[in-house]
């Protein structure tokens, strides 16, 4: 069992129809993770009302340990609008500033993650000096940093996504990102794979993942390159499904399981999370295995 300490937002998703869901890029990531059986540390903090007892009261049933959530008076939690294309798209309106923009350091966090295989961050906690400042701090302090890009405009900078970057052993885009972000650093590549390699040897990270929405997910593992094409599904939305692609990628990887057999394995659990409701439904072991014919 492999402990993984996962950073940043914690929040409630709104949907268009006003129901709401626990949400939040690297939370979605740290309860797969737990769903897996690894020991999950979720960093992170909620403002002093409803909906941070709430948010903690759910993580607390689905066994992720809320010690290091920290607390808000003056700040609160997180919340984000959801809108959804006509085939399931999502596109976020995330409410600024609230109590994740302020997580500060203390002793406890730094062991933490001083003891763990796997740091995982991602890039829109970064939109406020306080938190961006705490990660900064324990990025250094990680065995194996990985960063998942979320470009929300305008909530990330190029120089702040470089810095990230290049500090990362794996690195996650989905393909939107991976064009955007090669384009800011005057890639001449118009192919995935090329614009891939790119960031590889720019950022000289030898661990590098992008998701292609329905076509599947190529990763970039120690100079080779494995492919999932994807699967056949009706989309009900897409929140949270390349979060728990990372967490089941990941887990996998820690695991020292053969790079195709994870991408394969985070492929299937992303449609499967993309064909429910919500960013964090629940399946069996048998329900993964019959849905991918592992």
């Amino acid at each position: 069992m492999s402990k993984v300490v996962c950073f940043g937002e914690v929040l409630w998703d709104i949907f268009p129809n006003g129901e709401t869901k626990i949400g939040g890029a690297p939370l979605n990531v740290a309860l797969r993770f737990n769903a897996f059986e690894h020991q999950v540390v979720m960093v992170s903090a909620i403002g002093n009302d409803d909906n941070g007892t709430k948010l903690c009261e759910y993580l607390k049933d689905n066994g992720l340990d809320t010690s290091n959530i920290q607390i808000k008076d003056d700040f609160a939690t997180g919340e984000v609008e959801i809108t959804l294309d006509k085939k399931g798209i999502a596109k976020y309106d995330i409410m600024c500033p609230r109590a994740w923009d302020k997580i500060e350091l203390n002793n406890v966090i730094i062991e933490e993650v001083k003891a763990s295989h796997a740091f995982v961050f991602g890039s829109l906690v970064s939109r406020d000096q306080v938190s961006r400042e705490t990660l900064l701090k324990l990025i250094d302090l990680a065995l194996y940093k990985v960063f998942d890009v979320n470009l929300r405009p305008p909530h990330y900078s190029v120089e702040l996504l470089e810095t990230l970057m290049e500090k990362a052993d794996f690195i996650k885009f989905n393909d939107e990102e991976l064009y955007k972000v090669s384009n800011h650093f005057n890639s001449k590549f118009k192919g995935l794979e090329q614009n891939l390699k790119f960031i590889s040897q720019k950022t000289k990270t030898k661990h590098i993942c992008v998701t292609k929405g329905e076509h599947g997910a190529v990763l970039l593992f120690n100079d080779k390159l494995y492919y999932n094409s994807g699967y056949q599904i009706k989309v009900a939305d897409t929140v949270g499904a390349g979060d728990s692609f990372l967490g089941s990628l990941i887990s996998k990887l820690l695991r020292g399981e053969n790079p195709q057999k994870a991408i394969d394995f985070a492929c299937a659990i992303g449609a499967m999370v993309a064909q429910s409701k919500g960013a964090n439904p629940k399946f069996t072991l048998d329900e993964i295995q019959e849905f991918a014919n592992l």
